[in-house]
């Protein structure tokens, strides 16, 4: 298990939270792109960043290995605006989430000219063949090394092998995964010494949102808090468990925490008085 001398290691000296045992690192999007790109271009491997929100933190809660996952990345950041809301009110200021779409489109108008090549791992053959489309109009000169949609249901030992290896002779600079949480997690956390890779990226729904098969919300929307709102009205028979129950759960952990640490500090001074 990942304990918090790991974390403040593993978040390679940035700023961070402690939001009930998982790390968040308080960067931005430029933060991230530049860490990205030094990890590249010094071939440093084994790297994996995770884009998290209060679901994830959630999730991570009640399983041992989606936490281990969580804090054993190179970075976690924070898409949701309950995070950046949370870092606010402990004293950071945290101007921006780090949305995954949009530090997926920033970092792949860059690797135009840096010439980085990408492999998209996850969502469906549908799915990914409208991304490819859509980011080579965009983006003309992207490098794109590869895709693969896998099956729903768990890989085999040798189907994952095999993937393993296709991704491998790809020689992609950057994996990303669009699994879903806490798949994409424990994906990148599992194979992040088997892919020889430098970074891996999970970032959600962005291949929905930037193939067009699923409606994304507009920037006002988004940068005042609401997109959950949005996706649970265009997605409820998907969505409706992770915001009606799990979302109310992760503001209860907050609660617990928040009124636990002025009780866990006056027990520990009584302690020591009593020394």
């Amino acid at each position: 298990m990942y304990n918090l001398e790991t974390m403040i290691n593993k978040s390679q000296h940035f700023s961070y939270l402690n939001v009930i045992g998982m790390r968040i690192d308080l960067v931005q999007i430029p933060d991230v792109i530049k860490r990205i790109s030094e990890w590249i271009e010094n071939k440093v491997r084994g790297n994996y960043v995770i884009v998290a929100n209060a679901y994830d933190v959630t999730v991570s809660r009640r399983g041992i290995m989606a936490m281990n996952a969580a804090n054993g990345s190179a970075l976690t950041v924070a898409d949701g605006i309950s995070l950046v809301l949370l870092a606010r009110l402990r004293g950071y200021k945290l101007k921006k989430r780090v949305y995954g779409p949009d530090l997926m489109l920033e970092f792949l108008k860059i690797s135009e000219t840096k010439r980085y090549s990408h492999f998209f791992y996850g969502a469906t053959e549908r799915t990914l063949g409208l991304l490819v489309k859509n980011l080579k109009e965009r983006f003309p000169s992207l490098k794109i090394a590869g895709s693969y949609a896998p099956s729903f249901s768990e890989l085999s030992v040798e189907e994952d092998s095999a993937v393993v290896e296709m991704i491998n002779k790809s020689n992609p600079d950057v994996v990303w995964v669009g699994l879903g949480c806490p798949k994409q997690q424990l994906w990148m956390y599992e194979h992040k010494n088997k892919i020889a890779v430098p970074v891996m990226v999970g970032v959600g729904a962005a291949f929905d949102f930037l193939a067009g098969v699923k409606p994304q919300a507009p920037p006002w929307i988004r940068d005042n808090g609401f997109e959950w709102l949005f996706r649970l009205i265009t997605e409820p028979k998907r969505l409706w468990r992770r915001y009606l129950i799990d979302y109310p759960f992760f503001v209860y952990y907050m609660l617990v925490e928040l009124i636990s640490k002025p009780i866990k500090s006056l027990l520990n001074k009584q302690n020591y008085d009593k020394i």
